[in-house]
């Protein structure tokens, strides 16, 4: 099997065909146990002391958009010292689309830059107070959000502790009060990988933490037989391992991710049917966490070329409740996996929003 960076390398055309957009479980209903979970237990839902709920008061169509592995732009003001943050050509379109159709969102963001990148690390100690007028004159659209501290490893959540959560979420919450002031840190959450420990799924509501992303689909016990997951996820998953911790299929057209491991932060295809795009998500009376599938059935945007983009969400018009979703490294010329339709593909997304009745919220908002 390629590994990931060589799947990052491929084309958009290609990488639309490999678009994340699921029908979630459906594969399994269909054809049965995929072959990498043959001979392994099916396990029922983990978040079985649960309920479905929502919010007083929400109607109307509502969309969210956040931008998933941020850390590049915060480097590049501090060291290009723009007038304003607002000239920094990654942020530039993101206020453009604001002013013309109301565009909200989050940045989900990293502590420092990675060594995969080469040895020029920043870290968010090194962000500039500077901008903290902008950042507060523009929260009531632009807020970042807790992601991790770096890109790299694969799945850093998987089997956290309590304590290391807590004290990697208070590093990365006192730079953003320090640099961005007080409202600018959401309290909706999208971690690296996804899944999250029992023990961070606590821990995060402790630090505030209202809701927070999930993944969903069949769920299997592993039993130590690496070659189920691929990347050598087998061995991260085993690291440190919690009594949570299981693979699960990940119904996708990009089949190098469908076996993939899951954690406490994880729904059955059922609650998933009962939330998708929709206002609802799963209560969790045990950690007193919300969790939401936020991808839905929303074009993740550096999986798309502008074509299907369109063409997908034009598919999904009229549902309550979309959430589209991005990466900022693909923003980037010297990124191996450029895509110089980047801002385009914002822009499309934020009119089709306005165009078709949608309002911008917080995915906070919703909880």
């Amino acid at each position: 099997m390629n590994g990931r960076r060589d799947f990052l390398k491929v084309g958009a055309g290609a990488l639309a065909l490999a678009s994340a957009r699921t029908v979630v479980g459906e594969g399994a209903a269909k054809g049965g146990v995929p072959a990498f979970a043959e001979g392994a237990e099916e396990l029922g839902p983990i978040l079985a002391d649960s309920e479905v709920t929502v919010k007083d008061g929400l109607c109307g169509k509502g969309a969210s958009f956040f931008i998933d592995d941020t850390i590049w732009c915060f480097r590049d003001l501090m060291r290009q010292r723009p007038k304003s943050m607002f000239d920094n050509p990654f942020l530039a379109p993101l206020k453009e689309c604001h002013e013309k159709y109301g565009l909200k969102l989050q940045l989900n963001i990293f502590y420092r830059t990675d060594f995969f990148y080469g040895l020029d690390e920043f870290t968010l100690a090194d962000m500039t107070d500077a901008y903290k007028a902008e950042w507060q004159a523009n929260k009531d659209w632009l807020r970042l959000g807790f992601h991790s501290l770096q890109e790299f490893p694969d799945y850093p959540w998987i089997n956290i502790d309590y304590g290391d959560v807590k004290k990697l979420f208070g590093m990365i919450r006192d730079e953003v009060d320090r640099f961005a002031g007080d409202g600018v840190f959401t309290t909706s959450l999208v971690p690296h990988w996804c899944p999250m420990s029992k023990d961070g799924c606590r821990a995060l509501k402790d630090c505030g933490i209202k809701i927070m992303e999930c993944s969903v689909g069949p769920r299997y016990r592993y039993d130590g037989n690496r070659s189920r997951l691929p990347y050598g996820h087998g061995l991260k998953l085993e690291q440190n391992r919690k009594p949570e911790t299981a693979f699960y299929w990940r119904d996708s057209r990009n089949a190098a991710i469908m076996s993939s491991i899951c954690s406490y932060n994880h729904i059955s295809t059922e609650q998933w049917r009962q939330t998708v795009n929709s206002y609802r998500f799963l209560l969790d009376r045990d950690t007193g966490m919300r969790f939401k599938n936020l991808f839905g059935d929303a074009p993740v945007l550096n999986l798309v070329d502008v074509p299907t983009l369109k063409r997908d969400t034009q598919a999904i018009l009229g549902r309550d409740y979309l959430v589209f979703s991005n990466h900022e490294q693909y923003f980037y010329r010297d990124y191996l996996a450029y895509q110089p339709d980047y801002a385009e593909k914002v822009r499309v997304m934020s009119k089709m929003m306005h165009d078709n009745g949608y309002r911008f919220m917080f995915i906070e908002d919703i909880a």
